[in-house]
C-alpha cells in the first residue's frame, strides 16, 4: 500500500535526493580540481608544450566551474532554509547540477587528453579523449533520455 506524498513532502524528498546526488559528484571533482591544482608544481610541468599547457588550464577551468556549479545548490538551500520556496530552489539547483555535470565531464575529458597526449600520439590523445566524452554524453545524457 503505496501512501500519497503532498505537493510540499514532494519538494522535500525531490531536494533531498538532489542534494544527495551532489554529494556523490562532489568528492570526484574536489579531488580532480585539488590534483589539477598541484600539477603545475610538478618539476615536469615546465617541460608541457604551450598547447598542453592551455588544454591542463582549460581543464582547471572546467573542474573549477564544475565545483561552483555543484556545491552552490547547498549553498542556496542554506541561504534561503525556510523562506518558502523550494519550488524554485529546486528548479535552479536542477539546473545547477546539470550544468556542473556537463563541466565535470569537460575537466575529465581535457585531463584525460592531456595525460594521454604526454604518454603516448596525438591521435590516440585524440581517439582517448573523443571515447571519454562520447561515453560522458551517452551515459550521463543519452541514456537517460532513451527511456
Amino acid at each position: 500500500m503505496s501512501v500519497q506524498e503532498d505537493h510540499g513532502e514532494r519538494l522535500d524528498r525531490e531536494l533531498m535526493e538532489l542534494l544527495n546526488e551532489l554529494r556523490v559528484f562532489l568528492p570526484g571533482v574536489q579531488v580532480l580540481l585539488a590534483f589539477l591544482l598541484i600539477a603545475p608544481f610538478n618539476q615536469r610541468f615546465e617541460q608541457l608544450a604551450p598547447l598542453l599547457r592551455e588544454v591542463y588550464f582549460g581543464a582547471v577551468l572546467c573542474a573549477t566551474a564544475a565545483t561552483l556549479l555543484l556545491m552552490a545548490p547547498g549553498v542556496h538551500h542554506r541561504l534561503r532554509w525556510r523562506q518558502g520556496d523550494k519550488e524554485q530552489l529546486l528548479r535552479t539547483a536542477n539546473r545547477l547540477a546539470l550544468l556542473g555535470a556537463i563541466f565535470l565531464a569537460a575537466a575529465i575529458t581535457l585531463s584525460v587528453w592531456v595525460v594521454t597526449r604526454v604518454l603516448f600520439t596525438p591521435t590516440a590523445a585524440l581517439v582517448t579523449a573523443a571515447g571519454t566524452a562520447v561515453a560522458f554524453a551517452g551515459l550521463w545524457f543519452a541514456l537517460p533520455r532513451l527511456r
